[in-house]
């Protein structure tokens, strides 16, 4: 596996994540949408930060990207339990994330 491969997969995740984000805060309850939308934020921050590291090449990059998968899965999983579109689709690219973000750590 490349770094290529893990840093579109953050990306996309980020992209996902800011999208549920502002979708959630529009909602008609959006209290019941806060774990959902701190997490949001978390993870597109810790994706960010998983690309920043890869592209530069950060002898951390392994952990930061172990960190990456274990915040993109609590993410993911938050959003599963909403019925929202966005959050269904934030959910598939999180754990999709989760999942090449913990390949790219074991390699």
């Amino acid at each position: 596996m490349t770094y290529q491969e893990c840093i579109q997969a953050c990306l996309e995740c980020m992209e996902q994540c800011n999208r549920c984000f502002d979708e959630c805060l529009k909602e008609d309850n959006v209290q019941m949408m806060a774990e959902c939308i701190r997490l949001d934020r978390e993870c597109a921050d810790a994706c960010a930060f998983a690309v920043q590291a890869m592209q530069t090449n950060s002898r951390f990059a392994k952990q930061i990207c172990e960190l990456c998968a274990d915040i993109c899965q609590a993410c993911g999983d938050e959003c599963a339990k909403h019925d929202a579109q966005h959050c269904q689709d934030c959910a598939e690219a999180c754990h999709r994330c989760a999942k090449i973000c913990r390949e790219m750590a074991a390699a």
